[in-house]
């Protein structure tokens, strides 16, 4: 299991991008997890599921709440990674209204989730292989604090939490 100090793996999650700009095209796009955090200080939460009770409820709103005061503690990206296709995360960014603050991204084959050693069965469920709940804070690629959450508990994978460890 991946832990404070460790490189994230290399994978390639997928985002959906609607507007064509910066260089992305509409759709799927492929965003190489090395590259994209080389030189930043990442917020990355991961969930179980798009558009599930908790996660819609309570997660990403609180990263969505949270954005300016991460930004402000020198946070330059929000990522949400979830063991779903870049469609359903699209669907779920519109949902959400997570706009440019947060990036929904589609660990569709659970590449990343099983790199890190966070996975979560749920085929009892009915959905298969998924992401524990968790976040983490990285700085250039390396995890710098790591809070992972119990069975069905969200207490420490919060955006506040994150707040006051990226603030520590």
């Amino acid at each position: 299991m991946i832990q404070v100090g460790d490189t994230l793996p290399a994978a390639t999650l997928m985002e959906y991008v609607e507007v064509e700009g910066n260089g992305c095209s509409i759709g799927p796009n492929p965003v190489d997890v090395a590259k994209a955090t080389a030189g930043k200080t990442i917020a990355l939460f991961a969930l179980p599921g798009a558009f599930t009770p908790t996660c819609s409820a309570k997660h990403v709103p609180g990263y969505v709440e949270n954005f300016d005061a991460l930004k402000a503690v020198g946070v330059d990206e929000i990522w949400c990674v979830s063991v779903n296709d870049a469609f359903v995360m699209g669907a779920w960014a519109r949902d959400q209204k997570t706009g440019a603050k947060v990036r929904m991204l589609a660990d569709g084959s659970a590449d990343f989730t099983k790199a890190t050693g966070l996975t979560l069965d749920l085929t009892s469920r009915g959905m298969g292989l998924r992401s524990n709940r968790y976040s983490m804070l990285v700085k250039d690629g390396k995890v710098v604090t790591l809070n992972i959450e119990g069975p069905g508990k969200f207490e420490v994978s919060d955006a506040a939490t994150l707040l006051a460890q990226a603030k520590g």
